[in-house]
């Protein structure tokens, strides 16, 4: 019997399109999110303030947030560096359940001539 808190993984499956865009689109959602306090904080600085260099900073730094957010929201996800835990029926850990088998006793059994199939 195997004792291990990490389950034993039949498949190599990728995770779900649908989680998979789920993801994405979060992180599409914060960093266009991070648009809207740096014009706010732009317009209280330089109005507000008068502090135009680092209104023009801030605007600056918004102006290639959309090109950043789809680059990353349109990025693969990251392969796991870990290797999974797999099925091996040769595993000791496992334990010899299984047995081999003899040699076949399949008996041949022929159609005569004279039938159609």
């Amino acid at each position: 019997m195997r004792h291990q808190d990490t389950p034993v993984l039949i498949t190599g499956a990728a995770v779900s399109f649908e989680e998979e865009f789920a993801a994405r689109r979060k992180r599409y959602s914060l960093i266009m999110a991070l648009r809207i306090p740096c014009l706010v904080l732009a317009g209280v600085f330089g109005i507000a303030l008068g502090w135009t260099w680092v209104a023009v900073a801030l605007i600056v730094a918004s102006v290639p947030l959309p090109w950043i957010a789809v680059l990353i929201a349109n990025d693969a996800p990251p392969r796991k560096a870990e290797k999974p835990s797999r099925y091996r029926p040769d595993d000791p850990q496992l334990g010899s359940t299984t047995r081999a088998l003899g040699p076949a006793t399949h008996e041949v059994v022929d159609m005569p001539d004279d039938r159609v199939a």
